[in-house]
This record gives structure tokens, sequence and C-alpha cells, in this order.
């Protein structure tokens, strides 16, 4: 047995919360988890698991090894990074979250630049406009947009876009383009809300503030339909720079009310809660907030 091995692999299914879950993450088949934890406690000599109907918790000498376990791996990560130094290779599989049309526009065209400097590691993007239950799905690091809801993640800000209202050339032709934010009432507007039927957009121009009670016929789940519908000249629709950017560099979409000011939209990273970011997940998020640098200079 090996025993490092075996600990990683005790960790990453009280992390996940079932053999099965750990599997998925690990790429391995569940029996090979099962008997890699039967032979950590053989050679233990204690019960590290409780199996139940409802699952696995771990016994009290389980979460004593799980605790200390887990901080020896993420030191044998922190020696792996200062031996090869902070311009190392990096090597094994990331697993990586993100919203599909930021990850599709911003990050995978972006890609191949941090895997030719990194040619022993594999990612996984695991694309999803939802906030996908990291530890579940091993994820190592999440791409997030907005406020973050839970106040106890670990999470850095990466980079901010303004939002903007946005619209097709065609599309202001026929209905023409307004004036002010009042102005909205009278367009069609492409709704991007989750479990909400319209939405309030606040606009800002110097000490000035005006809200507005959007209305649309089409309402959408994903940024992807959000941009598909733009696109098709049904309507306008609020959106951060980010989303659009190859439309609004060429012209084919364009930038509505350009005095008034949206609150702008902020893009975190965020880590599963209770460990230390691996070396390779901050290594991509420092390669992602400079290439968002970049793409701003």
């Amino acid at each position: 047995m090996d025993r490092f091995a075996a600990m990683e692999t005790f960790v990453c299914v009280v992390e996940a919360g079932s053999f099965s879950a750990a599997a998925r993450r690990l790429s391995v088949g569940q029996p090979a988890v099962s008997k890699i934890v039967a032979q950590l406690e053989e050679h233990l000599g204690v019960r590290l698991l409780t199996r139940s109907t409802r699952g696995l918790s771990p016994t009290e000498a389980g979460l004593h090894f799980f605790e200390r376990a887990r901080l020896a791996i993420q030191e044998a990560d922190a020696a792996e990074l200062a031996a090869r130094g902070a311009a190392g290779s990096l090597s094994g599989r990331l697993r990586v979250s993100a919203a599909v049309s930021f990850a599709r526009l911003h990050v995978l065209p972006a890609l191949p630049r941090f895997l030719a400097a990194h040619p022993a590691l594999e990612v996984d993007v695991i694309l999803d406009d939802r906030n996908v239950d990291l530890i579940e799905e091993g994820i190592d690091v999440s791409l997030r947009m907005g406020s973050l809801g839970d106040s106890t993640m670990t999470a850095r800000k990466i980079s901010q876009s303004p939002r903007l209202v946005v619209a097709t050339p065609g599309y202001l032709a026929g209905a023409g383009r307004p004036d002010s934010p009042a102005d909205l009432l009278s367009h069609q507007v492409i709704v991007y809300l989750q479990g909400q039927r319209n939405a309030t957009w606040t606009f800002r121009q110097g000490s000035s503030e005006a809200s507005v009670a959007v209305h649309g016929r089409v309402r959408v789940s994903a940024a992807e339909g959000v941009r598909a519908a733009v696109l098709a000249d049904m309507g306008l629709a609020i959106a951060s720079a980010w989303m659009f950017a190859p439309e609004l560099a060429s012209g084919a979409v364009e930038p509505v009310l350009p005095d008034w000011q949206l609150p702008p939209v902020e893009l975190w990273a965020v880590f599963p809660n209770g460990r230390l970011a691996s070396s390779k997940a901050r290594a991509f998020v420092d390669f992602v907030a400079a290439e968002l640098a970049a793409a701003r200079a």
C-alpha cells in the first residue's frame, strides 16, 4: 500500500462525503477507493469511517487522522512547489469550474498558454452557470461572478468589468435608441435572472440615481442564451463587458445609455472551504488575472 496515496484517498472520501463522489473526483472506480480505505484501516488498526444508510462519517479516530493527513498533504504540496521554484512546472490534474460564456470567451482561448508553461499538468474545465458544490465535484478553484453570498468562503477577487446595456444595431434601427433609463420601459429586454420573472436595474449619473423595473417577453437562465437572443436582434440586455467583448470590439453589439453607469461585476476565485489552495489552483488564478489585465491594457 502506498501510504501517502492512501492518505490522499481517505481525505478525498471525507471531503466528498462518499466513496462514489471521491471516485469521480479521483477518476478511479468506486471499488478501488473502498479497497484503499479498507487497507488503510487495516494498516492503522482502527476504524476510520462509519458506514450507514445515510452515508459515511469519520469516527473519532478518523477525524483526528483526517485533520493530520490533510495538513501533511498541504505541506507536501508546499514542499514540492518550493523544490521546483516559483516558476517551476506543475503536474497532476487541476479541476476548474466557470460560467459557460466567460470560460468560452476568456479562459479556454488562453488555456493553451497555461498548458504550454506546465506540460505535465492536466486541466478539467467544468462549465456551469450555477454555483457547483466544490467539495462534491472535486473542484480546486471556481471562477464566480457577482457578490459572494457565503462570507465564509475562501475567495480572492481577480478582476472586475463594467456592466453595460447592449443591443445590436439591427434592434436599435427598428426600436430606436433609449436616451434615459426610463425609456427602457418601452423596449424589449432579455432578462437574465434565475427564479425571478423580471429585473430592476439601478443606474447612476453623477449624483442622480434611477431605478427601472424592466420587463421582457424572453427570460433566459444561461448567459449563452442571453448572447444568442441579443445577437438575434430580440432586445436589449444588461451584461458585463466580458460577455460581449468580441461583439463590442467589432461593432456587432453597441453600448446603450453610455452616460449612465451600473455597478461593475466582480470576478472571484473561490476555493474549497477547509483546506489551503493548491499550488496548481493559485498558479491558474494568477494566470487568469494576468490575462484579464493584459486584455484591459
